[in-house]
């Protein structure tokens, strides 16, 4: 298996934050995604994944409509997505992926995390190059064979196929998520969830006390409202 397989085992064992934070995640992402697109999801790609994954996370039916609705409103604030880059304790890379309203909010909020808990708040670019960007969908098992659905979709992008105890991943560079995305529907293929996720290229070992260090600079980001991801290059128990 591959960086994409690891990695996802990695992930799947940690923590994630309250549904509400979930659903407020969603609301975001379906803000964004109706005042880029529109709020037709027939016509709109990116509101069309926003909506699977509303369901994957058993996001109710009415609040999805609601934020739709809400979204079309032009008094509706649109959100900024901005990546905040920067350095955990004992050399961790830290990546932050935010999507806000207030900016100036945001990166002062960022930066007294990172000061608070001894870290480093890095300027663009400098540890975005240690992560490789990448897109993912999730499908149901059915009587697909993963090998046989990598080697199909090799060239829509397909870099990783794998099967969990959820349904068969399908990992792609950022760049292939609409060319992959049609060519799943086209083969009417029912997408479970999407999205989108830094890889680290190489991760770092670290003791129980320096984790530790690291995992309190992670959870203040992590509890920040404007917060959608963080990833990092500690290596993952």
């Amino acid at each position: 298996m591959g960086r994409a397989f690891e990695f996802r085992k990695g992930r799947k064992m940690k923590r994630w934050s309250a549904m509400a934070k979930t659903f407020t995640r969603i609301g975001k992402d379906i803000v964004m995604a109706v005042k880029e697109g529109g709020p037709n999801p027939d016509a709109n790609s990116r509101l069309r994944a926003v909506i699977q994954n509303a369901k994957a996370a058993n996001m109710p039916k009415d609040n999805v409509e609601r934020a739709i609705k809400n979204a079309s409103n032009k008094d509706t604030a649109n959100y900024k997505e901005i990546l905040f880059e920067g350095y955990a304790p004992h050399g961790i890379a830290i990546l932050i992926e935010t999507a806000s309203d207030n900016n100036n909010r945001t990166v002062a909020n960022i930066r007294s995390y990172f000061n608070k808990c001894n870290g480093t708040m890095g300027t663009q670019g400098s540890v975005d190059f240690m992560f490789d960007h990448t897109c993912n969908f999730r499908i149901p098992k059915g009587d697909l064979d993963p090998e046989e659905l990598e080697l199909e979709l090799i060239d829509f992008g397909a870099e990783e196929v794998f099967e969990d105890e959820d349904g068969i991943l399908i990992y792609a560079p950022f760049g292939s998520f609409g060319a992959l995305q049609k060519e799943l529907e086209n083969r009417g293929i029912e997408i479970l969830s999407s999205g989108f996720e830094r890889i680290p290229q190489m991760s770092k070992e670290l003791t129980e006390a320096q984790i530790a260090d690291v995992e309190k600079l992670i959870e203040k980001i992590e509890e920040d409202d404007d917060v959608m991801n963080v990833y990092h290059t500690m290596k993952e128990h």
